[in-house]
């Protein structure tokens, strides 16, 4: 099993919290890979240098101001400050962003139609990210040895432009990456050792692939004032009905809505739950 896990940006601004988190994620067995977002706090500073933080349905719009303070943020404290929290609790992080070994590619957004504004809305230096845009032999061969991956939103172009991610995609995106990576040797063909672990006749990796949504609430609740309201399971009949009700909103509907690609495209589970319940069954199961 690979586990991707993604934390919030609440969680990375609430240093006990984050805390807690960081050690249970260290304790975690097998091979894992950390994205991180920072939102909270690159608001704050945004607002700090006098600039107002502009959000369309949880997804931040960039300007180049904007990105030179969301790459300083993401890229910088949040990702070398986490970095360093899971190196004093034994794990051997290293901390990257979406250039560092070509990673993850991005696509510059277009500018799109928003129906619940009916406008058009250019989100500026923002980067799209699917599973095909992963370097997943890349991220594949840390692993191996030993090490775990610690990714911030930020992402490039390949042609020598930084975009901002929102980090729920690059979560959902790195794990479809891994969960339909081939391992290849360098002649293009799957090793078949005797021992072999890693593929399969096909060569295709025998590893399942999850992924975990961390943030500051249990799970989706149904009412947004009652922590308790808690929805266990959540098909996407279900996720419609909630959107048309108002039930989720905002940063909640990218992040379900990655949940159901990630499905659709190989990962084997999907959980929404608290940073504080990581190693636990309590969340919300995405089917």
């Amino acid at each position: 099993m690979i586990r991707v896990v993604k934390i919030g940006g609440n969680v990375v601004d609430n240093p006990e919290l984050l805390k807690k988190f960081v050690k249970d994620f260290a304790a975690m067995p097998g091979m894992k890979v950390l994205v991180h977002g920072g939102g909270v706090m690159a608001s704050q500073m945004q607002k700090a240098m006098g600039m107002a933080p502009q959000m369309v349905e949880g997804r931040r719009v960039t300007d180049e101001d904007t990105l030179r303070v969301v790459t300083m943020v993401y890229a910088g404290w949040c990702n070398k400050n986490i970095t360093t929290l899971l190196q004093a609790e034994g794990c051997n992080a290293i901390g990257l962003c979406g250039a560092d070994g070509n990673a993850i590619k991005a696509r510059k957004r277009a500018p799109m139609f928003v129906e619940s504004l009916g406008t058009e809305v250019d989100y500026g230096y923002v980067g799209d990210v699917t599973g095909d845009c992963v370097n997943a032999g890349f991220i594949y061969s840390l692993l191996e040895k030993g090490m775990v991956p610690v990714f911030s939103a930020i992402n490039h172009d390949g042609e020598g432009n930084l975009l901002n991610t929102n980090a729920d995609t690059i979560a959902s995106s790195v794990a479809t990456a891994i969960a339909n990576y081939r391992y290849r040797s360098p002649k293009d063909v799957c090793c078949r050792c005797e021992e072999c672990t890693h593929c399969s006749d096909d060569g295709r990796l025998t590893h399942e692939t999850e992924l975990v949504f961390c943030f500051e609430k249990d799970g989706v609740l149904y009412d947004k004032e009652d922590d308790a309201s808690v929805i266990p399971v959540i098909d996407r009949n279900r996720f419609a009905e909630l959107k048309t009700e108002g039930r989720v909103a905002d940063g909640m509907i990218p992040k379900l809505a990655n949940s159901f690609k990630a499905i659709d495209n190989g990962v084997a589970r999907v959980m929404i739950k608290h940073a504080r319940n990581l190693n636990s069954s309590i969340g919300t199961t995405l089917i």
